[in-house]
């Protein structure tokens, strides 16, 4: 089972990896106002595939939380660069 669980956490990943090379390609499509369908249509096999993987997953006891865009925002974040830069411990952090 934990073999199973590996091998579909994989798969998901590549698929996530695809998915993003596919999102660039219809963007760029679009940015040079060219057809994007099958770019598009590809994407959503992609997206239909990763639901199905998810729910197998899931259903061989797979868990994790995954937060929702509201809870990602409201998460603490540390300073950005450019305060730690201003305050020079960006380059005492590098050093």
């Amino acid at each position: 089972m934990d073999n199973r669980l590996n091998r579909i956490r994989r798969e998901i990943s590549m698929l996530r990896a695809q998915m993003l090379r596919t999102e660039d390609a219809i963007r760029d499509q679009v940015d040079h106002d060219r057809d994007c369908t099958l770019s598009a249509l590809c994407l959503m096999e992609m997206r239909a595939k990763m639901t199905a993987l998810v729910r197998e997953w899931t259903l061989l006891g797979g868990c994790a939380k995954l937060p929702t865009v509201d809870e990602r925002l409201r998460e603490p974040r540390g300073r950005s660069t450019k305060a730690l830069a201003r305050s020079g411990r960006l380059r005492r952090l590098a050093s």
